[in-house]
Order: structure tokens, then sequence, then C-alpha cells
């Protein structure tokens, strides 16, 4: 046999099949592929890649349009009562009168006094409660209101047991309890 046979059939039957072997060949692959795209691309540009940086900050929003936070510098919105009609914390002051209730009401009187301070949400949301259910007794504080928009607020009232949360909502200026939230001292 001569040298040059002994060298193919060493290559194609050890080299080739080993591991060294196939890595070997997967990088010549590589090389290939990436020489040969280098050669059809042409000369490229000097000045692009990393060192072409831009000079200012990249901004999605336009220096003038002001603070697109989800956190609010500015002030609250002043809640829009239509005129005649009770402030927000008038009526959260009167439905938790009408919540707390007075002993030995029925379930039918105590919900038809929270109806009129209530959105038609709540009403059915309050259906089958029991004014026994309300775990509190007496109002310990003043109402704090704290403005979301011009439609919507939200009231803290401190209670004997815990806290009350009441949710107001005025769609058309008369504001009505959308939802209630008790805490626990």
């Amino acid at each position: 046999m001569s040298a040059v046979r002994r060298a193919v059939e060493f290559l194609v039957t050890r080299l080739l099949r080993s591991r060294l072997g196939v890595a070997l060949g997967i990088a010549v692959l590589i090389l290939g592929v990436v020489g040969a795209a280098r050669l059809v691309a042409g000369p490229g540009d000097p000045l692009a890649g990393l060192s072409n940086r831009p000079s200012e900050p990249i901004t999605t929003v336009h220096p003038t349009t002001g603070d697109d936070g989800a956190i609010s510098t500015t002030t609250a919105p002043s809640p829009v009562t239509r005129p005649g009609e009770p402030t927000p914390k008038q009526v959260a002051e009167r439905f938790v009168a009408a919540w707390l209730g007075a002993p030995g009401r029925s379930a039918a009187n105590w919900r038809g006094g929270l109806r009129p301070l209530s959105t038609d949400a709540l009403t059915d949301k309050l259906a089958g409660a029991e004014p026994a259910d309300v775990p509190a007794g007496e109002v310990t504080g003043d109402v704090t209101v704290r403005p979301r928009s011009e439609t919507f607020v939200e009231a803290l009232i401190p209670l004997d047991t815990g806290g009350l949360r009441l949710e107001l909502v005025a769609p058309d200026g008369r504001w009505l309890v959308d939802a209630v939230d008790w805490e626990q001292a």
C-alpha cells in the first residue's frame, strides 16, 4: 500500500469518525460559511458598529409631553359634584351611618337605607347581606377622602373594630358608593 492510500484510509476510518474529527469538520464548515459571507458582502463601513453610538439618550416620549411615570407628582384632581348634590365626603358619612344602622333594624329596611347612596351594582351585591353581619359598631374618626379622578374617589373611615374603605363614583356628577371594603384592625 502506498503512503497516500494509508493516510486517506486513516482519515476516513479513524479521524473523521472520532469526536476530534467531527469537531474539526464543524470548525472548517463554520469558517467556510463565514468566509463566503464576507466575500459576498463586500467591504464594510468602518464607522458602523459599536462605535456609532447616538450622541443623546434615545427617548420614546417627546420631552415637552410631560411626566409619563406611573406615580403622578401633580396635585390630585378635584372631584366634580353636580350643583345641589352632596359632596363625596357627605355621601360617605351618610352611607356609613346607614351601613352601621340602628340595632334591631330589619334587613330589608337596612338595605333600603343604603339603596339611595349606592350604585345598582353595589345594591345587587348587598342583596343577601344582613345588618347583623356588619363587623363594627361606631365611627371613631373623620372620613378621609382621596380623590383619584374627577369622577372617582376613595373614602377611608376609621371604625371601632377596623377601617372601612368606600369607592365612590360620579359618572353624572351625583356621588354614589360603588364598592365597600372592610379591613379589621
